[in-house]
């Protein structure tokens, strides 16, 4: 939520989880460049992301899983959209889908790229994984992402039979600007067609331009996804529209007026991270309007810490709540 006029915030920041610390810390004694992000560091992240970009062949696990990565038509003749598509070996005929949308503040990343939880959680569950490769901005603003996420799920959908899934068991889940396309995708299927969506899994989703509530103040410079980050990510998106009253909702998911009709939900997000409080506006917009959602909030949590040290209690908590989730909403639907 927005402050009052007049309120201010604590100056003193929610302390970050003591795993957490010491696994921040050796990254930051590593990291060598710490710099506010830019528009002049964009071609050094892409081609890191490039870099670590595997073959389809490596993608496979060693056979575990069968991909392939067909090309597809974008919405209203835009450019065709890459979908990797990695079935776990001796999966069951007619299975769930995990639609997954990658983070990396709508400007980086690549949907081939760290994909190591999401594919343990498919062969967990017996699930094909379809992983969307959008436009980026700012190259390509709003709504370039949201556009190219809608036409690789409707083109899932309409070819359901060919990949061996239920179009009625599709699970859109993203993390951060994943997340947030994840959250804008459920608001499109709803309002403007498209294959009923079982859930959505929202991994500390970025959810609102505005970037002003309690949290991003309070923790702005606590870590390296602070306040001035989230800004870049969404003037990458919106450019000069960033803030402004007219953001669609399909942009910035927070914007929406009715959260009514969505999907079972499932968010998370870390105590000692900026978004925290417009996720839990989101949840509890959610509940107000009718709907199903299941909330998180890690103690301590920083953004991405299930990816920064994996091996730490509170990341194997949060992995093992999502899958607890996504157990449930299978064996019930």
């Amino acid at each position: 939520m927005d402050l009052e006029p007049g309120k201010t915030v604590a100056a003193v920041p929610v302390p970050l989880d003591a795993e957490l610390q010491v696994a921040y810390d050796a990254y930051l004694a590593e990291e060598p460049d710490l710099a506010p992000m830019s528009l002049e560091k964009l071609s050094v992240i892409r081609a890191e992301v490039d870099a670590a970009v595997a073959a389809l062949e490596d993608l496979s696990h060693g056979g575990r899983f069968t991909v392939f990565q067909p090309s597809v038509p974008g919405l209203d003749g835009a450019p065709e959209i890459p979908l990797l598509v990695c079935t776990p070996s001796g999966a069951p005929a007619s299975r769930p889908a995990l639609y997954f949308i990658h983070g990396g503040g709508f400007y980086g990343s690549d949907h081939r790229t760290g994909l190591d939880q999401i594919l343990e959680t498919a062969e967990r569950f017996g699930a094909t994984l379809i992983s969307v490769g959008y436009r980026l901005a700012p190259e390509h603003p709003y709504p370039a992402q949201i556009n190219d996420a809608y036409a690789g799920l409707l083109w899932v959908a309409d070819h359901a039979d060919e990949l061996g899934i239920d179009s009625e068991r599709i699970v859109v889940t993203g993390f951060s600007a994943g997340g947030a396309l994840s959250a804008a995708l459920a608001l499109t299927v709803r309002d403007k067609g498209g294959p009923r969506l079982l859930g959505q899994l929202l991994i500390a989703p970025l959810l609102d331009d505005r970037n002003d509530s309690a949290s991003a103040l309070q923790m702005d410079d606590v870590e390296l996804f602070d306040r001035s980050r989230n800004k870049f990510a969404w003037s990458s998106l919106l450019g000069d529209a960033r803030g402004e009253a007219d953001v669609p909702q399909y942009a910035a998911p927070a914007r929406a007026t009715d959260l009514a009709g969505l999907p079972p939900t499932f968010l998370d997000v870390g105590s000692a991270e900026c978004l925290r409080d417009e996720i839990l506006a989101y949840a509890d917009r959610i509940w107000q309007a009718g709907g199903e959602a299941e909330l998180h909030v890690w103690p301590g949590g920083i953004h991405g810490f299930d990816r920064k040290a994996p091996e730490a209690r509170i990341s194997k908590a949060a992995v093992a709540a999502r899958r607890n989730w996504l157990e449930h909403l299978l064996a019930t639907n």
